[in-house]
């Protein structure tokens, strides 16, 4: 392709979403992607011939559950089935059991959930549900969408945003007690809080575990038959027939500017490609500190960068298992994700140590169960099972020496809410938080987010203050990554939303 109209840095699902929005306002577009096999990013998927395990088992590289299957606009408007992704979900959605015996799970069918819950804390979620399904389409719309979103937040009742407000500006842990009895039911908003670096006494974090919980009674904790790289796939599938390239191992050094308008990118192996426009979806510190020129960036900006706050590490494990989790509560059996937080004093606890730059003792867990509901993922008589904790970025010594053993204390968390789970491993693959990095460049440290879902990383001041509408100092440079608004989970709106600002000021 000569000359495109735009290139997009990164072929993730922001970037792949991006360059499918502009392809189909009739622009010419180039992906340049690093990756030299692969589109997806951290949304991808890999073998486990490749990956260490057992050939014909699929590992998601990072994400592996997508609870804004049905309710991103994005997805909604590219119609991925219609490129041939297909979604698998279980009967229920998220688990959170406990060693003493006790369990909490959300379906999607509300009745189901409130058994789950017990008497008061049941009817407590059916009044909360009965909220949020009459609100959720304009709820959904009013916080992905640019902002700040004047006409959409128009569509809600002054009741509506009011209590909505009164939600997200709770912490995890005041909302959960607030709303339910029970210790089991209580520790579902904060443990789906812990899916990035929220922790139960964070002020304005209960809305992230909020909507997990609601998304996941609503939408559920799809996956994509044959792996998340279906996914990202589809969308490359689709770019490809409206006339779009994505270039693999084409990994961008610098973008070249014209006085303060971007003009061209510059590849790794010296290409220059000219081009008015840029969609970036990469780390904000990567596109400020080495991807433009210092000239164009504002001193305050730079140093804005440097001090960047990042989300926590991640820590992966990757089985192949001889056959299903043999957990104790039988909710857990049928859930697409289970979660492992005893209580919130539990959460407490950990959040403390990985704060404070600790290995956890006692390791929190999200748990991904994909060949339960598709049967796509592993060969007959096998399993494949997906976890990460969070925990510090570095450790003292590195990773290195630590890793093996944090990954024994994470069979052991399983094996004490599942007795007979260590028997029923095949083959462990470890992902520390460098490896990750190492995967795709964006987890800086193992952050899975885009940076801190703390309220001093959201809405105006992600990523920095004025820049929080996508476009940068430069002209024709948008940031199309989950390090803008409105950040982390795997819906798609950060590189739709840029490439919406890009179409508006080419008019």
């Amino acid at each position: 392709m000569n000359d495109p109209d735009a290139v997009v840095i990164g072929a993730g699902p922001n970037g792949l979403v991006a360059a499918n929005r502009l392809a189909d306002a009739g622009m010419s577009v180039l992906v340049c992607e690093q990756h030299p096999t692969r589109v997806g990013g951290a949304c991808a998927t890999e073998d486990g011939a490749d990956a260490g395990t057992r050939a014909g088992c699929k590992h998601d590289v990072g994400a592996g559950f997508f609870p804004f299957n049905r309710a991103s606009p994005a997805f909604r408007a590219l119609e991925l089935e219609r490129w041939g992704l297909a979604w698998a979900r279980g009967e229920v959605e998220s688990c959170h059991p406990a060693p003493d015996g006790s369990s909490a799970a959300i379906s999607r069918d509300d009745d189901a959930t409130a058994l789950s819950l017990g008497a008061h804390d049941g009817d407590a979620w059916r009044r909360l549900m009965a909220w949020h399904r009459r609100v959720e389409p304009a709820l959904i719309d009013a916080l992905l969408s640019p902002l700040p979103g004047l006409a959409s937040k128009l569509r809600l009742l002054p009741f509506d945003l009011f209590r909505f407000a009164r939600i997200a500006l709770a912490t995890p842990a005041g909302f959960s007690r607030r709303l339910f009895r029970s210790d089991a039911a209580r520790r579902i908003v904060p443990g789906l809080g812990l899916h990035v670096d929220v922790g139960p006494d964070d002020l304005f974090g209960a809305a992230l575990g909020y909507f997990l919980a609601t998304t996941a009674a609503t939408g559920g904790n799809a996956v994509p038959v044959g792996g998340a790289g279906a996914l990202t796939g589809a969308m490359a599938r689709r770019l490809e027939e409206r006339g779009g390239v994505v270039r693999l191992g084409a990994r961008v050094e610098r973008i070249v500017m014209d006085g303060r308008r971007a003009a061209a990118v510059v590849l790794a192996d010296g290409v220059e490609i000219a081009t008015p426009r840029v969609l970036a979806d990469t780390g904000a510190p990567a596109l400020f500190l080495k991807l433009l020129p210092e000239a164009v960036v504002p001193r305050r900006v730079r140093r804005a960068m440097g001090r960047f706050r990042r989300g926590w590490g991640a820590f992966k494990v990757d089985w192949v298992l001889d056959g299903p989790v043999p957990w104790k509560s039988g909710e857990a059996r049928r859930a697409a994700v289970v979660h492992a937080g005893d209580h919130i004093d539990d959460l407490r606890r950990f959040t403390a140590e990985s704060r404070g730059g600790a290995i956890p003792r006692h390791p929190y867990l999200v748990i991904g169960q994909q060949s339960l509901l598709d049967r796509t993922r592993a060969p007959e008589g096998l399993h494949t099972l997906w976890a990460y904790s969070r925990v510090p970025p570095q450790v003292e010594g590195g990773w290195a020496g630590h890793r093996q053993a944090f990954a024994d204390a994470i069979d052991a968390r399983i094996e004490g809410l599942a007795p007979g789970f260590g028997a029923r491993v095949v083959a462990r693959r470890v992902v520390a938080p460098p490896d990750l990095e190492a995967f795709d460049p964006n987890l800086v440290g193992g952050d899975l987010g885009g940076g801190s879902n703390h309220w001093t990383n959201q809405l105006v001041f992600r990523p920095v203050f004025p820049y929080f509408r996508y476009a940068t100092p430069a002209r024709g440079v948008f940031l199309a990554s989950s390090y803008a608004h409105p950040g982390a989970g795997v819906h798609g709106m950060c590189g739709w939303n840029a490439a919406g600002e890009a179409l508006r000021r080419a008019g």
